[in-house]
């Protein structure tokens, strides 16, 4: 329980309600020494509004699955039992690695109006960086590109992009690939979509 006030405190407005399951350990972590009855089943899961890395403890009976979304926030949780700690990318298990940016993408096509809007509403950050050119692959030809197309009309969805402006075959892929980026970096200076 301390745990998880620690948690909270840290970041108040940046709370998690909902995240999916990146790997699901029915003994536990592997590298918990304790024998087996003592051990809790536990998954790592990556939160659905700010991508926050979680290791949570899961209820007795419950087998989430891969991509699962489970309940994390306040008050009652079915799945979750409780918050255990804060991960960084490194504590991830070799088999969460391997699934997070499929989850990642599957989280913004849940969600595809809002990352459409980040391309239609970018702006610069400084007078010779604009957020665009934080994304992968994107530098200033294909940032003035997105910009003059939308001027002309708002982008309405990731197909809409991707017809639109030459060069980027699968907007959602350059997300992902940010995300990724501010995960494994958090002391990065520009966050465009983690806490």
């Amino acid at each position: 329980m301390e745990k998880q006030r620690v948690e909270r405190s840290e970041s108040k407005d940046k709370l998690e309600d909902y995240a999916y399951v990146l790997d699901f350990m029915p003994y536990g972590h592997p590298d918990d020494k304790r024998p087996i009855h003592k051990r809790e089943p536990l998954a790592q899961v990556v939160g659905e509004k700010y991508f926050t890395l979680l290791e949570v403890s899961i209820r007795k009976g419950k087998q989430p699955l891969v991509m699962d979304r489970v309940y994390i926030g306040k008050g009652e949780r079915d799945v979750v039992f409780k918050i255990k700690r804060r991960l960084r990318y490194e504590d991830l298990t070799p088999a969460a690695k391997a699934e997070l940016p499929y989850v990642i993408e599957h989280i913004i096509k849940q969600d595809e109006k809002k990352y459409v809007d980040f391309f239609n509403k970018a702006e610069s950050i400084t007078t010779r960086m604009h957020q665009l050119e934080l994304l992968p692959g994107v530098g200033k030809k294909m940032m003035w590109a997105i910009i003059e197309e939308r001027k002309k009309k708002p982008f309405e969805s990731f197909e809409d992009i991707a017809q639109r402006v030459k060069g980027i075959q699968r907007p959602e892929k350059l997300i992902v690939s940010r995300i990724i980026h501010e995960i494994k970096n958090p002391q990065t200076k520009y966050k465009l979509f983690t806490a």
